[in-house]
């Protein structure tokens, strides 16, 4: 039901693009800007497609959790044959998968237990845990917030907080023709490495008891949605835009420059620009399934508009649920923390995701505390996410576009 009702949408959505499209040709046609009328109608537009696509994407999720609570369900003693699977287990193997593979971690006994923690004082009950279903939530909600994660970065789920040190080549080794009888010439690659710490980023809720007993709805699924999102945006802001100081080092902080604007256009890119960006970026790591495209939304609005050499518009609108929008076959990604268009700005980045390695301890902590505020009757929820990321291949799989000068 939910499928179905998602295609619908994205077919809405295919629709509206045209109505854009038919916009931009207009004024094309006529050699002249948008009016402030179609400028208006344009962004309305493009308004309305983001929010279809928005809700096409709620009602994937909305399949996918739905599943998984089923699957949940199934193993709860006496709900199901098998009363020894390890649905946690499972959901987190599922949520490593890239779509370069998956990473190959085998849990030990300890780690494979379902993370839970309990609420205390409950009257009815005395003591109860949280359901399981909240860390998929709270993991599911902290990946949709940060563009890279969704984009197939490479993501390292560990137990512990320790350093990791990330082996990689700086360059490779050279060969070269030899005479016979010649001495061959020497030529080594340059190793190099990529660390990985565990930077802690989190948020406390406090609700009131009465709230809480007198709510007519699912307070807590509510609340843990929410702190997923908080911590999800704290953390995927410093992913896209660390210094590496104190912080993950950010994508786009760490890319090679692909492409200069040219001047006198307010840093926006045009379509040779994209073309040398995309070319800039080598053929194994363009070639990649993991290429893409990252831009900020106010971005993606200025690409939508621009068209190649035949007069196609470059932006091609997806129509299958959960998949994004392409550019020369290429998946276009947004994230607000990118930075926009302007002069000098990295407005656009292109290239092997999957060189990005994001590393996450322990999953999401979501925890309940009924006596933290005891003296007040206010029930605690704390969400806790530890984790760091860099780009492990900085000899160009990922390049940026930066705007030309004024």
């Amino acid at each position: 039901m939910s499928a179905t009702l998602a295609k619908k949408l994205l077919e809405k959505r295919a629709a509206a693009h045209e109505k854009g499209k038919v916009i931009i040709d207009r004024a094309e046609a006529e050699g002249r800007a948008l009016t402030a009328e179609e400028e208006t109608s344009f962004n309305t537009i493009t308004a309305e497609m983001d929010s279809l696509r928005a809700q096409a994407d709620r009602l994937v999720a909305f399949d996918q959790e739905q599943k998984d609570i089923e699957a949940s369900l199934r193993n709860v003693p006496g709900q199901g044959e098998d009363r020894n699977q390890d649905p946690a287990g499972e959901l987190l193997r599922s949520m490593l998968k890239t779509r370069a593979g998956e990473w190959d971690y085998a849990p030990t006994k300890e780690e494979r237990q379902e993370v839970r923690a309990l609420v205390k004082g409950t009257p009815s009950a005395g003591g109860v845990t949280v359901p399981t279903t909240f860390y998929g939530q709270l993991m599911e909600h902290a990946i949709e917030t940060s563009a890279i994660l969704s984009a197939g970065a490479t993501i390292l789920y560990t137990s512990s907080g320790e350093e990791i040190s990330v082996p990689v080549t700086l360059s490779a080794p050279v060969g070269a023709q030899v005479g016979e009888g010649q001495v061959i010439p020497t030529s080594e690659p340059v190793l190099g490495k990529r660390s990985l710490y565990a930077y802690k980023y989190g948020d406390l809720c406090q609700i009131s008891r009465e709230l809480i007993d007198d709510s007519a709805f699912d307070l807590e699924s509510f609340i843990a949605r929410q702190a997923g999102r908080a911590v999800g945006n704290a953390f995927g802001a410093k992913l896209v835009a660390g210094t590496g100081t104190n912080e993950p080092s950010g994508l786009i902080t760490s890319t090679t420059l692909g492409k200069t604007g040219g001047t006198a256009v307010g840093g926006a890119p045009t379509w040779d620009d994209l073309i040398d960006l995309f070319y800039s970026v080598i053929g194994p790591y363009r070639n990649s399934p993991n290429a893409g495209w990252l831009v900020k939304d106010g971005t993606a609005a200025t690409l939508r508009k621009i068209k190649d050499l035949e007069g196609r518009y470059i932006w091609q609108p997806s129509v299958i649920a959960g998949q994004p929008d392409t550019i020369e076959g290429k998946p276009v990604f947004t994230d607000p923390n990118m930075p926009g268009v302007g002069l000098g700005a990295k407005s656009v980045a292109f290239g092997d995701i999957s060189a990005y390695f994001a590393r996450i301890v322990n999953g999401v902590r979501f925890e309940r505390s009924d006596d933290f505020a005891f003296d007040k009757d206010l029930v605690t929820y704390r969400t806790i996410i530890r984790g760091d990321g860099v780009l492990v291949d900085q000899t160009g799989a990922v390049k940026h576009f930066a705007g030309g000068a004024s």
